[in-house]
């Protein structure tokens, strides 16, 4: 049996993550951690550093803000990280990479099989339409998402840039800049509302034709089972490392 600690688990992927990790047998929750204190049927800790309950490893769906305190932790108790979370910027991404070099991280922008399958996809795509076709990413989230644009947005482009001999940059605003698209872009837009859990278009637009990748998410589910997966995967590694979604398929 695999003891989980949930951080953000006062938050709504909190209960999903609980509600699914209750279904199975082979794992179960012994604490949380949320800023929010509340009632639950495992103990709530505002501070990790007043936890000391051994974990097999730690589902984080949090805030930005709460790394530091949750990096500490990881480290002191040499417990694996899976990092769900999004919204960091380059420098707290930087403090991912040299915490995982104390203690195994799982880190992905997103969870799900179907958007990992997606980026695969996006990649070949692109490696076979070079230049030919320019490459746009629309996504859309629920109102209350911060973030813009998504991680997984970020994601898919980074996966077709990994793919091409010449690197692309991502334009975000086209309304700032009066000109023509420019061979050289990506371009990223964000939609917010209602309670869209998650929707990721990849276009190719050629002369005369569209290609178009696309991947919804019906509920949070698919990331809940995907970050309980990258738990028990991480919980068998001893060795301190970086790891992804790619690691998890192979």
């Amino acid at each position: 049996m695999k003891n989980f600690i949930l951080c953000g688990c006062q938050g709504k992927m909190g209960y999903v993550l609980e509600n699914c990790i209750g279904q199975r047998e082979d794992c179960q929750v012994i604490a949380g951690f949320d800023r929010v204190e509340g009632e639950r049927a495992f103990p709530v800790f505002t501070d990790p550093a007043e936890c000391h309950l051994q974990a097999d490893a730690i589902i984080d769906y949090s805030h930005p803000s709460a790394l530091d305190g949750l990096l500490k932790y990881a480290i002191s108790t040499h417990t694996p990280l899976v990092i769900a979370t999004t919204g960091y910027n380059e420098e707290q991404i930087e403090q991912i990479r040299k915490a995982s070099e104390q203690v195994p991280i799982f880190f992905s922008f997103n969870m799900s099989l179907g958007i990992n399958l997606l980026a695969q996809l996006a990649k070949t795509a692109a490696a076979f339409l070079g230049d030919q076709f320019d490459i746009e990413i629309v996504e859309k989230h629920h109102n209350r998402k911060l973030d813009a644009p998504s991680g997984t947005a970020l994601l898919l482009a980074d996966a077709i840039n990994d793919s091409l001999d010449h690197q692309k940059h991502y334009v975000y605003d086209r309304h700032s800049v009066r000109r023509k698209r420019e061979k050289s872009e990506i371009g990223i837009h964000s939609i917010r509302g209602g309670t869209i859990v998650g929707e990721h278009e990849v276009i190719f637009a050629g002369h005369d034709e569209i290609i178009t990748l696309s991947h919804t998410a019906m509920s949070r589910e698919i990331f809940a089972v995907g970050s309980i997966n990258a738990a028990c995967y991480l919980s068998e590694k001893t060795e301190p490392g970086l790891y992804n979604m790619g690691n998890l398929l192979e």
